[in-house]
């Protein structure tokens, strides 16, 4: 790493998460420079990943698609008439998603990020960079969902990032463009692990850095590992726990003679926020408004019907997302969804949610145990842990670095912005190839 940084005329870093997306420059005095956008409510920074699809009154044929705030707002505004669309970043590696229908138009993964991109680009006007020709991508250790292929998300990235006009597109380890981010805070030479706490994977990279003769930072990659869930499972715990009891999982309805349990399958999609919107209008709808007839506990399922149907997504991520932050800070908290004629509040614990969440956590350590193994390293072989993204946050995960490292190793910072800046000061590197990969 040229600590001397030479401008990258013409490099663009794009830091596409499941949950924000973050565009950073690099400025002709080496340092990264953050695109901002003029939201609705604020100057922001970090880019909601969302999209909103809307057909015009009277103009069937000609549909308005929004992203990031404006396509919230958009939600917010009409939620029955609006098609909203968040963390879809978790399909891309999935080859069972190939296609969905929105307002009687077909979209692959493909079709999807680009309508999202380029509305990204319509809103950055012209801090965009337009003179920029390689974009750098940052990529997951290892993509979400069942079975992820790594390769098939590549190529659909490829193919919606081209439809940009950059010449020369690569991708980068999200946790290594964090590694270069943090390097710039370095006094010493320095082991570091990175974790990089995303909405749909967790992502470790260990490398070595360590200044040359001439005061230039160099740096080794030591090893990467990861592992498909973050805070999207931890928000699916919340959910299964305090949400899906009260609309209906684990009751029954009676079918002729039988007492039969309501389909679990109809819960799962809560699992992921991308899938609500496509459960709104799958064969599976159409079977549970069918159940509320003959339901054992009919209120319940009425109350599933209409999270669906009129489309409270939306309200009920933020009613998890306040809960997760307060429990951050506190030892317990109220979770309150309010939506429509829908209500669940109730106190929780930091205990129980952490209880809850433990399957992740484990997961999670054993990546830790990976990294580590692969780079031929101990816990004494490192200097500092470097801690970024929003579940970072959580006490449970970061007691796992506290315990094996102490907490005296420990950093944070730039939650939001260290992986697209990260790919920015990488844009400066004689050797782009060694940090970055083109799609085969």
């Amino acid at each position: 790493m040229n600590s001397a940084t030479r401008p990258a005329a013409g490099v663009i870093g794009i830091d596409f998460g499941t949950t924000n997306t973050v565009i950073s420059t690099l400025g002709e005095d080496g340092e990264a420079r953050l695109i901002s956008f003029a939201a609705p409510a604020a100057e922001i920074v970090a880019f909601r990943s969302a999209l909103s699809f809307h057909a015009a009154e009277g103009e069937a044929a000609r549909r308005v698609v929004e992203a990031g705030p404006w396509a919230i707002e958009a939600y917010v505004e009409e939620p029955l008439e609006t098609r909203f669309i968040q963390s879809f970043k978790s399909y891309a590696a999935s080859p069972l998603f190939q296609e969905t229908r929105i307002l009687g138009r077909r979209y692959e993964f493909e079709d999807l990020l680009s309508a999202f991109l380029l509305r990204l680009r319509a809103h950055a006007g012209e801090a965009w960079a337009e003179g920029a020709r390689t974009a750098i991508i940052g990529r997951p250790v290892n993509f979400a969902g069942l079975r992820p292929d790594p390769d098939l998300a590549l190529t659909r990235y490829q193919t919606a990032f081209a439809r940009l006009g950059f010449d020369d597109i690569r991708y980068a380890y999200e946790p290594i463009a964090a590694a270069f981010f943090f390097a710039r805070t370095l006094k010493a030479d320095a082991t570091v692990l990175v974790g990089d706490f995303g909405g749909g994977t967790s992502d470790f990279s260990i490398v070595r850095f360590h200044r040359d003769t001439g005061g230039e930072i160099r740096s080794t990659a030591l090893a990467n590992a990861g592992v498909g869930v973050a805070g999207d499972a931890f928000d699916y715990r919340i959910i299964d726990h305090l949400v899906s009891p009260e609309l209906g999982r684990g009751s029954s309805y009676k079918a002729f003679d039988n007492i039969l349990p309501i389909p679990n399958r109809y819960f799962t999609a809560f699992a992921r926020w991308e899938q609500l919107a496509l459960l709104r209008a799958s064969r599976d709808m159409r079977d549970i408004r069918g159940l509320v007839r003959t339901a054992l506990e009919p209120t319940k399922l009425a109350a599933l019907v209409e999270v669906l149907d009129d489309n409270h997504g939306y309200r009920l991520y933020q009613s998890v997302s306040r809960l997760k932050e307060a429990l951050s800070a506190e030892e317990q908290a109220v979770f309150l969804f309010d939506a429509g004629s829908v209500r669940i509040e109730k106190t929780v614990r930091r205990a129980e949610f952490e209880a809850w969440i433990e399957p992740e956590l484990t997961r999670i350590e054993q990546a830790v145990d990976e990294a580590l193994t692969r780079s031929g390293l101990g816990p004494e072989g490192l200097d500092r842990v470097f801690l970024t993204g929003g579940s970072s946050f959580v006490p449970a995960v970061r007691r796992i670095f506290a315990r094996r490292f102490g907490e005296a190793k420990l950093e944070g910072g730039g939650e939001l912005v260290s992986i697209a800046s990260g790919l920015a000061y990488m844009g400066a590197e004689r050797d782009l190839d060694q940090w970055s990969q083109r799609a085969s």
